[in-house]
């Protein structure tokens, strides 16, 4: 179905629109090698200066429509009919040396790992100038002089050294803005934008969003946006495409779609965006053992000193138990300490100091020497499934080697044990052949969760679990979690940074900040004050599905961490209610406010809750 139906189904060069897309065919090619439609004639166009947000749930072929502009289809994938013009440029009429012409020239793709797109071994800016010096656009001086003035548009910290450093050098909120001034410094007539803010933390996002926004509209930037995060989307985009499936579901303007949806899977969409919290099932009593105790935890990196504790310190004394049953939600921002945490109960990264307790018995600290029904007890879901799963493998393999380790199934037992656990991830069954190259980033999350469940584990340790999903299957999995949490008690470690995705699932949550546990607060909680400064920071931080949200902002994101003082509160250099000659000086105590949250902090409760007070009457609504 077009997603302009009111336009002729042949490509004009005369029309007013800069991009036009008919009749868009792509198939993939099934492990029986017969092909199956993964994009179903989808039609659409884009004015100049237009932003275009393709919304959808993993597998609708967002991403798959979106690199079809450029002329190009991922492995096993064909681009089988329909018309692409970009200006007068017929996409899909180009040869192979047309189009590499095409690309990075007249269309600049900004990927949603920026990490795994930069070399390592090159200057950040050797690396953007690229583009222009290969399309042979400028010279290497203008291409430079240009590319610090795209690092001051993007608003990057020191835009005339930044590019003399190594990706590795700079923060990933930094390195995904150094690669939109990458994509940007050959002028393209069309940015695709895929999922450029997925992988970053809230505050991060703001920034990087506020910049991308900022230079779209001043260059007048004709762009693709592809992701899952509505209230991303209600920011930067113009209108709105919903494809479901392979197939379009509608088209509106930003506002219609969410305010006014006409199609119901676009309404799913929007109510998968607005989590509800999920009924408290915790049956651990306070008097009764956790399942996990952890004391004075300290961990790090690097040659240990006189004092046993390693150079770069991670994580500072930190001290939770989890219930069995309980949820437990982590949260913070990147360089928390947060995985760290989860790799060292894991047995991944050996503790520095304190105690990890199982069931009432201590934890061995590293991973060799922990027995084989320890392994199975507690597992992990990591972050990013793309290095956790074996390319070489399909599914079927992948969750079979738990089910053969822990449990002993072979033969059919085993076909059936993997035909459940798809299920139970909501994949089809036709998914255990493939590889996991051939599998969009949900799908992959989903297989990596349904890995760790089939060790039947008593603890699961999610990593940002669901930070890679769309709304409908994030919600789907967190559904599955309740599900399990009811049925079997299993209890989760659940380490996010979204906070929302944390209080409908989670019992109590604990704030992470620079290594260090700033605040412990019940769910129920969260919702009103007084909490920690940073906690506060990160609650103002999570986009908010309406329009305008982020014009009306008054949070002003920093570099977590930069100019911290030697002593005293780790916060300082941010908290907007810092004392002078008290913070900076002073270790400040924990201590509890409210009755119900704890925090690490020198305000009393009473003084936190005044300063929120007036902060929120400051903020326009």
């Amino acid at each position: 179905m077009s997603a302009n139906p009111s336009k002729p189904s042949g490509l004009s060069g005369a029309s007013s629109d800069l991009v036009e897309v008919r009749d868009l065919h792509i198939v993939a090619k099934a492990a029986d090698g017969s092909e199956q439609t993964i994009v179903n004639k989808v039609g659409f166009s884009i004015g100049k200066g237009e932003v275009l947000a393709l919304i959808g749930e993993s597998g609708s072929g967002k991403t798959t429509t979106a690199l079809a502009l450029m002329g190009y289809a991922r492995q096993g994938c064909r681009i089988a009919g329909g018309q692409i013009r970009i200006g007068r440029t017929d996409v899909l009429a180009l040869s192979p040396r047309q189009c590499s012409a095409l690309r990075g020239r007249t269309v600049a793709y900004i990927a949603q790992s920026a990490a795994a797109s930069f070399n390592p071994s090159m200057t950040i800016l050797d690396q953007v100038v690229e583009a222009a010096l290969i399309h042979k656009v400028m010279p290497r001086s203008e291409a430079k002089k240009k590319a610090i003035a795209l690092f001051r548009d993007l608003a990057l910290p020191d835009p005339d050294q930044i590019g003399e450093r190594y990706p590795h050098q700079v923060s990933g909120g930094q390195l995904q803005r150094l690669m939109a001034a990458m994509a940007l410094i050959t002028d393209p007539a069309l940015v695709i934008m895929d999922e450029p803010t997925t992988a970053l933390d809230v505050t991060t996002q703001i920034e990087v969003l506020r910049a991308f926004r900022s230079v779209v509209r001043d260059r007048g930037t004709t762009a693709v946006y592809v992701t899952h995060d509505l209230a991303v989307v209600a920011q930067i985009a113009d209108r709105i495409m919903v494809l479901r499936r392979g197939d379009h579901q509608e088209t509106g303007s930003t506002q219609q779609i969410i305010e006014a949806p006409t199609h119901e899977y676009t309404r799913s969409l929007l109510a998968a965006a607005r989590p509800l919290p999920h009924p408290a099932t915790c049956t651990a009593q306070p008097a009764a053992q956790p399942l996990l105790r952890i004391a004075g935890l300290e961990a790090g990196y690097g040659r240990p000193g006189a004092d046993g504790l390693p150079a770069k310190r991670v994580l500072y004394d930190i001290n939770l138990s989890v219930g069995r049953g309980q949820t437990i939600g982590v949260i913070g921002e990147s360089g928390s300490g947060k995985t760290t945490l989860a790799r060292v109960i894991a047995g991944l990264m050996p503790p520095a100091r304190g105690e990890i307790a199982f069931d009432g018995k201590p934890l061995p600290p590293e991973l060799a020497h922990r027995s084989r029904e320890q392994l199975r007890r507690i597992q992990i879901v990591f972050q990013n499934a793309d290095t956790a799963l074996n390319p070489a493998q399909t599914v079927e393999a992948i969750l079979s080697r738990p089910l053969q380790l822990y449990h002993g199934l072979r033969g059919d037992a085993l076909r059936q044990r993997v035909a459940k656990l798809l299920g139970l991830v909501q994949l089809p069954s036709n998914v255990a052949q493939r590889s996991p190259q051939g599998l969009s980033g949900g799908q992959k999350q989903r297989v990596n969760l349904a890995r760790a469940l089939a060790a039947e584990p008593d603890l699961i340790l999610c990593d940002e679990v669901t930070s890679a999903l769309d709304t409908v299957v994030g919600a789907a999995i967190l559904e599955l979690m309740a599900e399990l949490r009811r049925e079997l008690g299993v209890s989760y470690l659940f380490i996010s940074h979204d906070l929302n995705t944390v209080r409908s699932i989670c019992d109590e949550v604990v704030v992470m900040y620079a290594g260090r546990i700033v605040e412990v607060a019940p769910r129920d909680a969260l919702t009103h004050p007084p909490h920690h400064p940073y906690a506060e920071l990160l609650s103002a931080s999570v986009p908010q599905l309406r329009l305008g949200w982020l014009d009306a902002l008054a949070v002003k994101a920093t570099e977590a961490g930069a100019g911290a003082p030697a002593a005293g509160c780790p916060f300082f250099d941010r908290c907007p209610v810092r004392i002078q000659g008290v913070c900076d000086a002073q270790t400040p105590p924990r201590r509890q406010i409210g009755g119900e949250v704890e925090v690490l902090c020198h305000h009393t409760g009473e003084a936190l809750l005044a300063l929120a007070s007036a902060a929120s009457e400051a903020v326009p609504a």
